[in-house]
Formats: structure tokens, C-alpha cells, sequence
């Protein structure tokens, strides 16, 4: 990793660098997704109600108008706490285990890492993802029932929580797990991935090496390659994306999610996967490059170099 042009105050690889990551994590993660809750929203109720809403603008302007403005941003709770949860998980634990891997599978051999950079990259944002899921799902599982139930599921997130798991048992908060590792585990690949390919690529057509730069002009980089990288791995997530608003919504206890998931197919079909995918890549492209300037600015505020080579 190349050196930032600001003083270190951490040292890299240890608790204190891991754990300023996971901050950084947070903090990019929970404000950013509940900024756009009601693109979520309007997002989620098309994939289970497909012509509910004419458009997304005319979605939000029909929950304004008929539900209030408050219930614009519902979920919202489920959705900051969820987020800031997996955010942790996400970015603390891509840092570790893309080390990690450096560290075992190429034997921290620079010329090796280099060779595999993009196969560590998968494994380490695989991995993070797979683990911040689980503490997302619940969550997840609550804003879906939240943002997709008329009337109202629940006042709010602990009532939601609350209100599944003596009804349903705590296995129906995790009821989608297994979609949402289909959904986040391909998109964080993707998001991780190309990130750090693209921001490779902009560093090596720029006139100047990374060192030389300014924390203002390599956050600029890292805000640029956040964006195309979020229209990548909005693509490649979305029909997960869909399939996990419908389980939620739509799963009977008694139904396998295999069986579940068969189901749902059957009913909206192939092109059904793809419903809401604009708002979604507007939605995952601003995030996506919001997180990564966040995460960027933070790490540099705190004297780290930031991502990319």
C-alpha cells in the first residue's frame, strides 16, 4: 500500500488500524443507506407490487401526499442500525482479511500479491461480507416487513424485532439469509473488486505517483472510482436484490427458502428480477461513491493512506 502524504498516527495491520477501519465503516455505511430511505422504499414496494408507482419521483410524492412525510423515511431505524452493523463488518473485514490473505496465501511476497491482487480482493470482500450479513439480516428482515406491509408491520425497529421473533421465532429474522448472501456477497465482490482496479488505473493515467498527491486530490479518486464501481455491483446484485424483498415479504413459515424461491420465480419470471434496477443503480451509485469518499476522508483525517494503489 503506498504511503499517504500525511503523517501516520496509526500503524498498519494492528488492533488500533483494524478498529479505526470498522469506525470508518460505520460511519460511511449507516448515514449513507438511511439518507436514501425513500428510494428504498419506493424500490422495495415496486419489487413486491410491480406498478404500484408510475415513478420513483411520483412514489415518494404518493407516500407525501397520502402517508405523511414522516412515513417517507420508513424504516429507517432498521436501516441505520442494519447498515451501520454491516459496515463495520464490511470494511473492518476487508481490511483484515485482505491482509490476511496477503499475508497466507501469497506469503506476503510483494510480486506474488501483485500477481493476485484481484483474487485476494474477491476472497477478502467475500469473506467481510459473508460475516456482516449476519449481523445485518435481522434488520434487514425488519425494513423489508416495515417499508412492504399495509397497515404499518410496526412503530419501529426493537417493536419490529420484537413483534417476528415471539411470533415466528428467531429463525424467521434470518429467514433471509441465504438471499441476502446472494445479493450483498456478489455486490461487495464487485464493489471491492473494481474499486480497487479502477482507482488502479486512474493512479496509473495520472501525470503524478499516489505519494505525491494531496488527501484532496486522492479522495477525488477514490469519490470517482466509488461511483463506477457502484453501477457495477447495482447490476450484478439486483435480481438477489428483488428476490430478497419478495422472501421477506412473501416466504410461508412452512415453505423451504429453495422452495420459496422457486415460487417466486414461477410468478414474476426472469424479467420480474429486474424491477426498480434504475432507481437501484442511481441509489448504489451515489452510495457507493459517498461510502468511499467517507471512508477515504476519515482514514486520511486519522493519517492512513487511502485505498488503492
Amino acid at each position: 500500500m503506498t504511503e499517504s502524504p500525511k503523517r501516520r498516527s496509526l500503524e498498519l495491520y494492528t488492533k488500533e488500524f483494524y478498529s479505526a477501519c470498522t469506525l470508518g465503516g460505520i460511519i460511511a455505511c449507516g448515514p449513507t443507506h438511511s439518507l436514501v430511505t425513500p428510494l428504498d422504499l419506493v424500490k422495495c414496494r415496486l419489487q413486491v407490487k410491480p406498478g404500484l408507482y408510475k415513478s420513483n419521483f411520483s412514489g415518494i410524492q404518493s407516500i407525501f401526499r397520502n402517508e405523511g412525510a414522516g412515513k417517507t423515511f420508513t424504516g429507517l431505524g432498521a436501516t441505520f442500525i442494519g447498515y451501520s452493523l454491516q459496515g463495520a463488518g464490511k470494511y473492518g473485514g476487508y481490511e483484515y482479511f485482505k491482509h490476511f490473505y496477503s499475508s497466507t496465501l501469497c506469503r506476503g511476497d510483494p510480486e506474488t500479491i501483485h500477481r493476485w491482487r484481484t483474487s485476494v480482493y474477491l476472497l477478502a470482500s467475500a469473506t467481510a461480507e459473508f460475516c456482516a450479513d449476519i449481523m445485518l439480516c435481522p434488520f434487514e428482515s425488519v425494513k423489508v416487513k416495515q417499508q412492504t406491509t399495509m397497515p404499518p408491520f410496526c412503530n419501529n425497529v426493537f417493536e419490529g424485532v420484537n413483534k417476528i421473533y415471539k411470533s415466528e421465532g428467531i429463525a424467521a429474522l434470518y429467514k433471509g439469509i441465504v438471499p441476502l448472501w446472494c445479493r450483498q456477497i456478489p455486490y461487495t465482490m464487485v464493489k471491492f473488486t473494481s474499486f480497487e482496479r479502477i482507482v488502479e488505473y486512474i493512479y496509473s493515467k495520472l501525470p503524478m505517483k499516489k505519494s505525491e498527491m494531496s488527501a484532496l486530490q486522492q479522495i477525488s479518486v477514490s469519490f470517482t472510482g466509488g461511483y463506477l464501481a457502484g453501477i457495477l455491483c447495482a447490476t450484478v446484485s439486483h435480481p438477489a436484490d428483488v428476490l430478497v424483498s419478495k422472501v421477506n415479504s412473501e416466504r410461508k413459515m412452512t415453505e423451504s427458502m429453495m422452495d420459496a424461491t422457486k415460487r417466486i420465480y414461477g410468478k414474476i419470471g426472469f424479467m420480474g428480477l429486474w424491477n426498480g434496477l434504475t432507481v437501484r443503480i442511481f441509489m448504489i451509485g451515489t452510495l457507493t461513491s459517498f461510502q468511499w469518499l467517507i471512508y477515504d476522508s476519515f482514514k486520511a483525517y486519522i493519517g492512513l493512506p487511502t485505498t488503492g494503489h
